[in-house]
């Protein structure tokens, strides 16, 4: 496991620094809601490693990953948002432009509405 980074928001969440509140987690992956969220359902799924971002995943990160999309599966589960429901989006940001805020990977799982597309 790669050691968290010491001024990092979410590694200070998942240290209990930062409060947040939990909408389901595990050994490998929390997840919680945002604080600005940009649908009626708005979860982040985290590593509990820290990666900075998409462009920086390996093959070596492949159980994390699919840890990650199984959690927003979960998520989906638990906000009643599945696809045979309603359905949701999940969105990965990398970089300044596509306005990562948060240098920690991290995976959106938004629903509760009808999402528009092209998002932005």
């Amino acid at each position: 496991m790669v050691t968290p980074a010491a001024d990092c928001l979410f590694c200070k969440i998942l240290a209990g620094e930062i409060p947040s509140i939990a909408v389901y987690e595990n050994d490998v992956v929390y997840c919680f809601r945002d604080i600005a969220p940009a649908a009626p359902s708005h979860v982040l799924v985290i590593p509990r490693s820290h990666i900075e971002n998409a462009h920086h995943v390996t093959v070596a990160d492949a159980e994390t990953l699919a840890a990650m999309f199984g959690a927003a599966q979960e998520v989906a589960r638990l906000e009643g948002i599945e696809p045979e429901d309603r359905g949701y989006r999940l969105v990965m940001n990398v970089g300044k432009d596509a306005q990562n805020s948060v240098p920690h990977l991290h995976l959106h799982v938004l629903g509760g509405r009808h999402l528009e597309w092209p998002p932005g």
